[in-house]
């Protein structure tokens, strides 16, 4: 089994000290930065824009995996690429032509994604799985971190797996919310590939020490 890929959440960053967290980023085995961007519109809060994705490009070498919780997200994708994305994952709730906005930004160069939230049915995904580079299962509902873990998401994530293995293609798992240690293992074994962590493991005592055992905790 490969080493999970761990995605430290910038939504939980420290932001009064970002220049340390990116250093504690950088330093650490985590090869992704999840990059929630949210307009108030298609979730009930605001975060993070072109200026912040640019810094953010400007301060690391790790995967930018963006996650767009915006109304209209292809109007923004070539901008989103110009300041550095390497991947965007749009939802599926509310989306009108989800396999062209897919077939939109692989043609820009980025890895395509599709997430769903805790009470959309895991087999709405089937449609686009040629389409896709990766899922993100969603194990809080999205808008605000901190959120407590959904237990029902062990069995969506091996649901979604399964898709994924008669599809026989090379698509990521990925979860996202209320995750860490005291989950951590139990996702992984249900299929995870990729683990969005964000408040456990932004205030851990050693960031680099936590990020460890995330990844080996299979």
């Amino acid at each position: 089994m490969n080493k999970v890929i761990i995605a430290p959440s910038l939504l939980a960053a420290d932001f009064r000290n970002l220049e340390r967290e990116f250093e504690k980023i950088n330093s650490s085995g985590a090869e992704w930065i999840h990059f929630d961007v949210m307009d108030g519109l298609n979730v009930p809060n605001i975060s993070f824009g072109f200026p912040l994705l640019d810094a953010t490009r400007k301060l690391t070498n790790k995967y930018i995996d963006v996650h767009l919780m915006i109304e209209n997200p292809s109007k923004y994708f070539e901008e989103f690429k110009k300041y550095g994305a390497d991947g965007l994952t749009i939802h599926f709730e509310n989306q009108p032509n989800i396999k062209e906005q897919l077939q939109t930004i692989k043609s820009l160069g980025m890895k395509a994604g599709l997430v769903i939230n805790p009470d959309t049915d895991v087999a709405v995904l089937e449609p686009y799985l040629s389409e896709l580079d990766l899922i993100l299962i969603m194990s809080v509902f999205p808008g605000f971190g901190g959120q407590k873990f959904i237990d029902a998401t062990y069995d969506r994530v091996k649901q979604a797996r399964k898709l994924i293995e008669d599809s026989r293609r090379c698509i990521i798992l990925q979860v996202d919310g209320g995750v860490s240690l005291n989950n951590s293992h139990a996702l992984i074994c249900a299929g995870a590939d990729a683990l969005v962590c964000g408040s456990a493991l932004f205030k851990a005592d050693n960031f680099e020490g936590y990020v460890l055992k995330l990844q080996d905790n299979i």
